[in-house]
Parts: C-alpha cells; sequence; structure tokens
C-alpha cells in the first residue's frame, strides 16, 4: 500500500509561520526575508536544473 504525502511540507509550514508573526507585527524583518523559504527552496531546485540543462545542450552540440 503506498503512503500518499499530500501534507503542506515544511518550507510550506514555515513560509505560513513567518507570514503570522509579520503580519501580528511580532517580527520586523522585510517581507523578502519573510518569504525567503519560497525562493530560496526555488533556488535549490532551479538553478542545478539550469545548469544540467545547459550542460546536457552544451554537451549534444546544440550551443
Amino acid at each position: 500500500m503506498k503512503k500518499h504525502n499530500s501534507g503542506i511540507g515544511f518550507v510550506g509550514l514555515l513560509t505560513i509561520i513567518l507570514i503570522v508573526l509579520k503580519l501580528l507585527k511580532l517580527i520586523t524583518c522585510s517581507w523578502i526575508w519573510v518569504l525567503s523559504p519560497i525562493w530560496i527552496s526555488t533556488l535549490i531546485v532551479g538553478i542545478p536544473t539550469v545548469i544540467i540543462f545547459v550542460g546536457s545542450r552544451i554537451k549534444n552540440g546544440k550551443w
């Protein structure tokens, strides 16, 4: 039997916590840092993906 993980995840939970703390004025950091879990995780996945894509295009002589 397969287990389906459809939860919010660590990054989503951390982002929601930071947004709530910001809206309640319990933290004073800028919105860029409140939303940083989203963009940092996107960069962690996106940068290697782009590197692999560009590397394979160069290797195959497409660029």
